[in-house]
């Protein structure tokens, strides 16, 4: 259940950002940012993925006994059909792939750099170096501590199930974290606020925009199959790294632009129930609700 209200949240976003019209006038500065809160957002996200870390790596190593159920034709047969090509693969390609994944999500990182190439978005590179900064540790922060991530889900990797390697290298703890890609939703990350940003610039575009996205799905698609080819996800954790990956590219520029924020608000909230966030939107500078009273519309409480 909440593996399918994390996508329909992402969904929803997608929905949003697809649908709205470009602004006819674009403002000097198109991103409002908060220093202080988007400094300690990135701070705290990052002391804590710092020691999520050696958690999430130090699982405890895969057993004899779940290595021969592995093996087995039952559990073989459990795996779905869309996965199952994980299964069939060379093992002896594992580490040229593993070299190109691991060396290759750097450079997809660095993508977003190519924007300075644009005269008004090179302007504020510094905020928008720093908005991105920030994205990339909630990126990271949700793949370590939310549901969908390897705190709470211990899928074996594909390399697992393959009798060619020493039963040292398949029992390794952090082979209990296939579920979901960490890299594909870097990349994804990466290349759709890349996207996102260009269209939040050049709201004239058009239909243009839609090419931009597809084009922009590609390194993310491309760093899927290679770690599905390296033995470390199935396809299905690859998809999943696509789709939150994506969603927070877009979804993170989106909160900071200036139509936005000065309607739209975050905060938290307290109650004798427990601590939670509040999504507050302000129907003043709404204009389907013009001079209606500001009020919270939705909350998600623990």
């Amino acid at each position: 259940m909440n593996k399918i209200f994390s996508l329909l949240v992402a969904f929803s976003f997608f929905v949003n950002v697809f649908s709205n019209p470009a602004d006819s006038l674009l403002k000097s500065k198109l991103y409002r940012i908060n220093y202080p809160v988007v400094g300690v957002t990135i701070a705290v996200g990052m002391v804590s993925d710092f020691f999520a870390i050696g958690r999430i790596k130090g699982k405890t190593a895969i057993t004899s006994e779940e290595l021969s159920f592995l093996n087995s034709t039952e559990q073989r047969n459990h795996i779905n059909s869309f996965d199952r090509w994980a299964l069939n693969l060379k093992a002896s390609d594992r580490k040229r792939y593993q070299h190109f994944s691991d060396y290759g999500e750097a450079p997809f990182m660095l993508l977003p750099g190519l924007l300075v190439l644009d005269k008004n978005i090179r302007k504020k590179w510094a905020d928008l170096l720093l908005i991105y900064t920030e994205g990339h540790v909630v990126t990271f922060t949700f793949y370590n501590y939310s549901f969908l991530g390897p705190t709470f889900q211990n899928r074996y990797r594909p390399v697992t199930y393959y009798s060619e390697f020493t039963d040292d290298e398949r029992k390794n703890g952090n082979n209990r974290n296939s579920f979901y890609s960490g890299h594909v939703a870097s990349c994804a990350y990466s290349t759709f606020f890349m996207a996102k940003v260009y269209c939040d610039y050049h709201p004239g575009i058009g239909m243009a925009r839609y090419f931009l996205y597809i084009a922009a799905a590609v390194p993310p698609l491309l760093m899927g199959y290679v770690r599905t080819k390296s033995l470390d996800h199935f396809p299905s954790d690859d998809a999943i790294g696509l789709v939150l990956g994506s969603a927070l590219g877009i979804v993170i520029p989106q909160l900071h632009k200036y139509p936005c924020s000065n309607f739209i608000s975050m905060g938290m909230f307290t109650s004798p129930g427990g601590l939670g966030i509040s999504l507050k939107v302000d129907l003043d500078h709404s204009i389907l609700a013009s001079g209606l009273p500001s009020k919270p519309i939705l909350k998600f409480k623990r």
